[in-house]
């Protein structure tokens, strides 16, 4: 059975680009008679606030997406994300690193997915553990011992993972014992997700998680990368550039159901449009 999940981060109000992957997941699921999840993904320490979780729910109801049992709550699985760093410290696979991010800025020699590309500068060194630290994957160990790897995309096809291009990226945050990294990957397979929906901005990402997988053992899904829906300039739409919240228009009294159908159709309000699609097809 295919199963897909939508996971906001509740760190702002969701917008008309949240609301085309959630209808893009949703809709994933519902077509093959599949489960559609909601996992709100709150780690991100005082960034996290209840209510624009509250609201994340009140707005997909608005829209007409349903869900399959409660929504999730990232921060219940915090355990299982320090349990699994403390499994790759154990086999030597994750280091401590003190560095901060303008010493990593200045000290990086290129720029990878993420930023600057971290130089190493910690590896391989007797770190004291006298303030928080953070931890960082051994991405040249990790892929010795993971091999080649590929994975699967819906729209891209087949795909050879190239997790070298992060370099050595966190796996425990000085705040957090998950990373976005570990956390998304261990939760996805912790609720069974067999289908990851996600826009063509994660798409990069999925390297380093697929490299994940095959360390820790995981259940490797398919990927479905699909265009974001972007601004008249190309941008994204993004909550730090005050793009239109669902919110207002939920309580402006706009018809959700109306607003989601039409963004199946392509009827895209406000003059957005999707994205180029890339890496081998264009894709929905």
């Amino acid at each position: 059975m295919i199963v897909t999940r939508f996971a906001p981060s509740p760190n702002g109000p969701l917008h008309l680009g949240h609301a085309w992957a959630a209808i893009v997941a949703h809709d994933r699921a519902r077509r093959d008679g599949g489960r559609f999840l909601v996992r709100i993904e709150d780690i991100d320490g005082a960034r996290s606030r209840g209510e624009f979780a509250d609201a994340a729910l009140e707005d997909l109801r608005w829209l007409g997406l349903d869900w399959d049992g409660e929504a999730i709550r990232q921060s219940a699985r915090i355990a299982n994300h320090a349990a699994a760093l403390e499994r790759l410290k154990s086999d030597g696979l994750a280091y401590p690193c003190r560095c901060t991010r303008a010493e990593i800025a200045a000290a990086a020699r290129h720029d990878g997915p993420d930023g600057p590309v971290y130089p190493g500068t910690c590896r391989g060194h007797d770190i004291p553990r006298d303030a928080p630290l953070a931890w960082r994957l051994d991405m040249a160990e990790a892929i010795r011992r993971a091999g080649t790897l590929t994975w699967q995309d819906e729209i891209a096809g087949t795909v050879r993972a190239v997790p070298e291009i992060f370099g050595d990226v966190v796996l425990g945050r000085k705040d957090a014992p998950g990373s976005y990294h570990l956390a998304v990957t261990l939760d996805d397979a912790a609720d069974g997700i067999t289908h990851v929906t996600r826009g063509m901005d994660l798409f990069a990402s999925t390297h380093v998680h697929r490299l994940l997988q095959a360390l820790l053992g995981l259940p490797v899904p398919v990927w479905h990368h699909h265009r974001l829906l972007v601004e008249p300039d190309g941008r994204k739409l993004a909550k730090r550039r005050g793009s239109p919240s669902l919110a207002q228009r939920r309580l402006a009294g706009e018809d959700g159901r109306a607003l989601a159908d039409a963004l199946r159709a392509g009827d895209f309000p406000d003059d957005l449009t999707l994205g180029e699609g890339g890496h081998g097809g264009a894709g929905i």
